[in-house]
């Protein structure tokens, strides 16, 4: 009766550093958001990361971010549409080319960190990202928040969107997540997660942090691939999905 993808954001190490379990966790994801060197990753991680999703059948996407490695793409910047139009044209071809070299294409596209928070409320900036994704290729998905503008802007531009939700955040009344600056911005209980996911997949409906039951469309749920139990919410909610009949894949 309900069908969902379970994307994870990965290849985020970078150099000498390695960040997230992401062999483990592309076992039990089925599409990979690949970090394109701003925010994190590199040459070589990409490369790697495009292989490792490949092998375990999972489908790829782009996850561009502001120019921020020490801050990990997470700090606000402010950025023209011309700019975050070039950013983002910038990442994809870099991803999509380490694809075509293993015979491989693009899902979608999904920005990562502030820049995503930024596009979720201001309309230009998402504009300038639809834009991109389009110029590049109009048969690539938008990954973008549920009701956000990243979602209208992805419309208005005639790609295909997926609305996404949150199995590790938490949410405000107007439906944007809580600031990573507060302490109640993470779910970090994998049953009050599953509870969470579950909800928004068969109700259409997630509780905000006022208590207030706020809609959503979940075509897409998230577990950051940096968390700490970024393996175990993975596969707890892949499993748990699965047992309640709902079908994991995706998107192509």
């Amino acid at each position: 009766m309900y069908t969902i993808d379970l994307n994870s954001d990965l290849g985020e190490g970078f150099g000498a550093y390695t960040i997230g379990s992401d062999g483990d966790i592309l076992k039990h994801v089925t599409s990979a958001n690949i970090a394109c060197g701003f925010h994190a990753g590199d040459p070589v991680v990409m490369n790697k990361t495009v292989a490792l999703a490949a092998g375990n059948g999972v489908a790829m996407g782009a996850h561009p971010g502001l120019p921020d490695l020490v801050g990990f793409g997470r700090r606000t910047m402010a950025v023209t549409p011309e700019e975050a139009y070039a950013m983002v044209v910038y990442q994809v071809g870099a991803l999509a080319a380490f694809a075509k070299t293993q015979g491989r294409s693009l899902q979608h596209v999904k920005p990562h960190g502030a820049l995503y928070n930024m596009a979720v409320k201001d309309a230009a900036l998402a504009a300038a990202v639809a834009r991109a994704v389009h110029d590049i290729d109009s048969n690539l998905i938008l990954f973008g928040l549920a009701g956000s503008q990243l979602i209208v802007q992805g419309e208005k531009m005639g790609l295909q969107t997926a609305s996404e939700v949150f199995a590790d955040r938490t949410y405000q009344p107007d439906g944007s997540l809580t600031p990573r600056s507060r302490a109640d911005a993470m779910v970090t209980d994998e049953n009050i997660a599953i509870s969470r996911v579950l909800r928004m997949i068969t109700e259409g409906v997630v509780r905000a942090q006022n208590g207030e039951d706020i809609p959503v469309r979940a075509d897409t749920v998230c577990v950051h691939g940096d968390g700490a139990k970024a393996l175990a919410f993975a596969c707890k909610i892949h499993s748990v999905l699965s047992e309640q009949g709902v079908t994991v894949t995706s998107f192509r």
